[in-house]
């Protein structure tokens, strides 16, 4: 039983991903929304602000203490999280060894993702507001803005990398928190993708497939294909 965030990381490390907002969506999810209802006497509370005992604690909390594990919407558009160890499999299914430029050129990818991709890998790690920012994105740009922010995630050119609290111009803190992204090579290193190089993509489908079914012998087939490649 996950009674607490080193719980947590232990289980995630031998899982080696899991969708991370409270629902397995059909394939894995380590901890949901339900928890508290199915095991009554577990601490895990979501939205505390516990950095022990609320799972939303946890994503930024990895990112800042850890180098093993990537957390961005890599599911379903939603939060998820995966190990360094199985992160050139997903890697391999979903880009291969194509860059950025060679997905825009064949129309894989959209205008709006090719500014936010440009802007961000200009400083390698950006916090959103500096993207908008500096990218030249207004307001009526939210809706594209958003959608291709994801569909970096999702194709694993950009990855969440922690947060930076927002300043005024007098150097005080204000507002949210901002979410940082940054170069998913920027994030790993050589090491991930070069593992990645010599994995061919339905190897890579295959392999995921059968450590979910390992996770989840009652995993819907067609939301593992969706899960897998995106």
């Amino acid at each position: 039983m996950i009674t607490n965030y080193n719980d947590f990381i232990k289980e995630l490390l031998a899982a080696g991903f899991s969708l991370a907002g409270g629902k397995d969506e059909g394939v894995f999810g380590l901890i949901e929304f339900s928890w508290n209802e199915e095991a009554p006497d577990s601490p895990i509370r979501w939205h505390t602000g516990d950095a022990e005992t609320d799972p939303w604690e946890w994503r930024m909390r990895l990112l800042n203490e850890r180098n093993d594990i990537a957390y961005a919407k890599f599911f379903f558009k939603k939060g998820g999280f995966i190990t360094k160890e199985w992160y050139p499999y997903f890697l391999a299914a979903r880009r291969g060894m194509l860059t950025f430029s060679e997905e825009y050129e064949e129309g894989k990818m959209s205008h709006f993702a090719k500014r936010i991709y440009e802007t961000v890998s200009e400083y390698d790690c950006l916090p959103l507001h500096e993207i908008k920012q500096l990218g030249g994105f207004n307001r009526e740009d939210k809706s594209k803005f958003d959608s291709a922010l994801t569909e970096l995630q999702m194709r694993m050119y950009l990855t969440i990398c922690g947060s930076r609290q927002k300043t005024s111009h007098r150097g005080e803190n204000y507002a949210w928190a901002s979410t940082v992204l940054c170069i998913t090579e920027k994030f790993w290193g050589a090491e991930v993708f070069e593992a990645a190089s010599q994995i061919n993509a339905n190897e890579a489908i295959e392999k995921i497939t059968a450590q979910v079914f390992k996770l989840n012998p009652k995993a819907i087939d067609k939301k593992i294909k969706k899960f897998i490649i995106g």
